[in-house]
């Protein structure tokens, strides 16, 4: 009989905090999604065949966007380059780094017909412990880290794409208040 009560005391707790988080509009974090009036776009980039290129055009499948070749009238991504630099966070008594933090960035502009461009930048900072005595090991953590933050990278690129929603709404309710305030005889 205890057990019965335990559990349903739990199932109790489980469907109180669940209907909390969703009164207060709760949503896990990757429910960010490009404006629905982008249905497909072109990605262009430096170098067509990097990482950060493959893993941004996967996001963009992932959220039901349609690749397509450029064209005046496409919306356009175009990731202009990416960066790593590193800097040493701590040393030990030899005076070898200790301690590193890389930072990776990536540089777009994501150009809308009728709308203009919009340069971004995503970045990314990691650190990671720099041990002499395993040098292998060290440059296996370091592309680890690389790749994990390219892979983030293009998944924050995907929310900063997110905001041209806005963007895009403005630019919809400005044409909208320029076309009723055009005088008729103007339109003609």
């Amino acid at each position: 009989m205890f057990r019965f009560k335990q559990k349903l005391t739990q199932a109790s707790f489980i469907i109180l905090i669940s209907s909390l988080l969703t009164a207060c509009g709760f949503q896990l974090r990757g429910e960010y999604s490009v404006p629905e009036d982008i249905t497909a776009i072109s990605v262009t980039s430096f170098d067509q065949y990097s990482k950060i290129t493959r893993l941004i055009k996967e996001q963009l499948r992932l959220n039901q966007i349609d690749l397509v070749s450029p064209s005046k009238d496409v919306p356009n991504i175009h990731i202009t380059g990416e960066s790593i630099t590193d800097r040493t966070l701590s040393l030990y008594q030899n005076t070898r780094a200790a301690e590193k933090e890389v930072v990776y960035e990536v540089n777009y502009r994501v150009t809308v017909p009728n709308l203009g461009s919009k340069d971004f930048t995503a970045t990314m900072t990691r650190s990671y412990l720099d041990n002499p005595l395993s040098a292998l090991a060290k440059s296996a953590e370091r592309k680890l880290i690389e790749d994990e933050m390219r892979e983030f990278s293009a998944q924050q690129m995907m929310r900063q794409m997110a905001r041209l929603k806005t963007e895009i709404e403005e630019y919809e309710e400005k044409q909208l208040l320029e076309d009723t305030n055009t005088p008729a005889d103007a339109k003609s």
